[in-house]
């Protein structure tokens, strides 16, 4: 892997995960956590979002947990395959001159109604409670809406959030110049 210093936090980049289909998905960063209000009106645009902030995620390459959130079930779906992400797939940031390449390394579902489920994925070190962060990491987040229904779990958070969340989770494994 080549290392390359991450550039000052975008604002916005774009994402792009070519075994799910989804090309240059437009991320765009706010100040707050996971799922909360601005980042649930990012996402209500069809956009993904990046919470920052002494709570949220860090930007493309840093190292921590880069946390990217986005609708499965609404507002084009652009998280919609999202799933079906295998270990071993690649995720590629790009920021105006980087790209990140990232690849998934397992899956991690959470209870967005419990606090200790919401601290895992914005965690460091994704699920690692209390462990500082040593390379840099993504959480890809999406709702388990389908699979809450299917089994009579109803319950959403006042945002529309359902209980569970399905978290794909990888490691930074190379950085190259943008081309074009």
């Amino acid at each position: 892997m080549t290392h390359v210093p991450a550039p000052a936090r975008p604002a916005s980049f774009w994402l792009s995960i070519p075994a799910i289909g989804l090309d240059r998905l437009r991320v765009v960063a706010y100040r707050g956590t996971a799922d909360d209000r601005p980042g649930t009106r990012i996402q209500d645009r069809g956009l993904a979002g990046t919470p920052r902030g002494p709570r949220g995620g860090v930007g493309p390459g840093e190292v921590g947990n880069l946390v990217i959130t986005g609708h499965r079930t609404t507002a084009g779906r652009p998280f919609g395959r999202l799933p079906s992400l295998r270990v071993g797939e690649h995720v590629l940031v790009m920021s105006a001159r980087q790209v990140y390449d990232y690849r998934i390394t397992r899956t991690m579902n959470i209870s967005f109604r419990s606090k200790h489920g919401r601290a895992r994925q914005s965690a460091p070190v994704p699920g690692r409670l209390g462990v500082a962060a040593y390379r840099p990491m993504i959480t890809l987040s999406t709702c388990a809406t389908p699979e809450d229904h299917a089994v009579g779990n109803y319950w959403s958070d006042a945002l529309g959030n359902p209980e569970h969340r399905i978290d794909k989770v990888g490691v930074l494994v190379d950085v190259r110049p943008r081309e074009g």
